[in-house]
């Protein structure tokens, strides 16, 4: 497969802001498509594998709050390539949150590391709240029964989640954790990185 550079830029002088389309999930594909067209005598079949998320998972889930009332939350995870090894990718918390968000999320996390040459693909999630909203305890109970329902699509040799928009290191030590207690006897440690230094952290 050869790689060429013989193709004119893109002239984007004549486009008018108001019809520009900002769904990140068309972007990414749009940018994919460009891609393709440097690339000599690839596949039909191969650029419809390397377009399409491997997995795509989508769980609804009860939490309760602090108040004793409960909320139902959303949450995405993406595997969009594990050609390379494990999903590698962040878990944002975000009002905003969308499956495309996260779709294209995913698929730039594959060619991020591929470009680098780090043995991971790419994968992403998010869940939809407002966190500035929601308490410590809130917070964890989130996060444990979002990976409690994600279950065993995360993992060291699956897909590895990392800190994103409005999670940190105390977010990884509670995905640490429900996944210890959910696995009993497995090395836990490498299924998330961006854990406090006291737990293998860096």
């Amino acid at each position: 497969m050869t790689v060429t550079s013989t193709r004119p830029p893109v002239d984007v002088s004549n486009t008018s802001s108001t019809d520009e389309d900002l769904n990140s999930f068309h972007i990414q594909r749009h940018q994919f498509d460009e891609a393709v067209l440097y690339i000599d005598h690839m596949k039909r079949g191969l650029v419809d594998f390397l377009k399409t998320p491997a997995r795509v998972i989508t769980v609804n889930f009860p939490v309760e709050m602090e108040d004793g009332s409960v909320r139902t939350f959303t949450g995405h995870r993406v595997q969009h390539s594990r050609v390379l090894g494990p999903g590698k990718g962040g878990i944002r918390y975000h009002p905003d949150v969308t499956l495309d968000e996260v779709r294209a999320l995913s698929a730039w996390m594959t060619w991020k590391c591929a470009v680098v040459g780090v043995p991971f693909g790419g994968a992403k999630g998010g869940v939809i709240c407002n966190p500035k909203e929601l308490s410590e305890t809130e917070l964890r109970r989130l996060t444990r029964r979002f990976i409690a329902e994600l279950g065993a699509a995360i993992g060291p040799y699956t897909d590895i989640p990392a800190p994103d928009l409005y999670t940190n290191a105390q977010t990884m030590a509670w995905i640490y954790d429900t996944c210890a207690v959910m696995h009993p006897g497995r090395n836990n440690l490498p299924v998330v990185t961006g854990k406090p230094l006291d737990m293998g952290g860096s």
